[in-house]
């Protein structure tokens, strides 16, 4: 029984061909191969979002998502979604709203928040606590993180 298996696919705009074990789950093929440590391994169960990354245009969880499972897939970490600029405005948010004490869950949290200002730019307070619901935070007691999102919705529409 082959235990390994050759993927190719883009990560973060780059073409990357590997060999694989066919158990590794994405999360760790992104950390462990790659270098890409921005996307955190949590509770490994697909519950807290600290695994957060975009496959193929939406979020999913890297620690359910095998790798062989990306093959031909087109893969944005933190990492591409800060190099690009996409969650500038986030991050300038989370910053000035203290919304990443830790930093441990900012990672799963920006990129989920980007994925739910692209879907609907005008989220309420309401609809952005529902979006990151799946993402847990330990430190600010979400309020901070809420703030900072409906901030960035506000500075992206031109509203004070």
């Amino acid at each position: 029984m082959d235990r390994e298996r050759d993927i190719a696919l883009t990560v973060n705009g780059a073409s990357i061909a590997a060999r694989v074990p066919v158990r590794r789950n994405l999360v760790d093929f992104l950390r462990d191969d790659l270098g890409l440590t921005g996307s955190h391994v949590g509770c490994e169960h697909g519950v807290c979002g600290m695994c957060t990354v975009r496959v193929d245009g939406s979020i999913v969880r890297g620690c359910l998502m095998l790798a062989v499972q990306a093959n031909g897939a087109t893969v944005e970490t933190i990492e591409g979604l800060t190099k690009t600029g996409e969650i500038a405005a986030l991050q300038s948010a989370f910053v000035e709203r203290n919304a990443a004490q830790c930093g441990f869950c900012t990672p799963g949290m920006l990129v989920a928040a980007a994925e739910l200002l692209r879907d609907n730019p005008a989220a309420t307070r309401d609809e952005i606590r529902r979006f990151i619901s799946g993402n847990y935070c330990r430190c600010t007691g979400y309020h901070a993180i809420v703030d900072a999102i409906e901030q960035a919705a506000r500075a992206r529409a031109g509203r004070k």
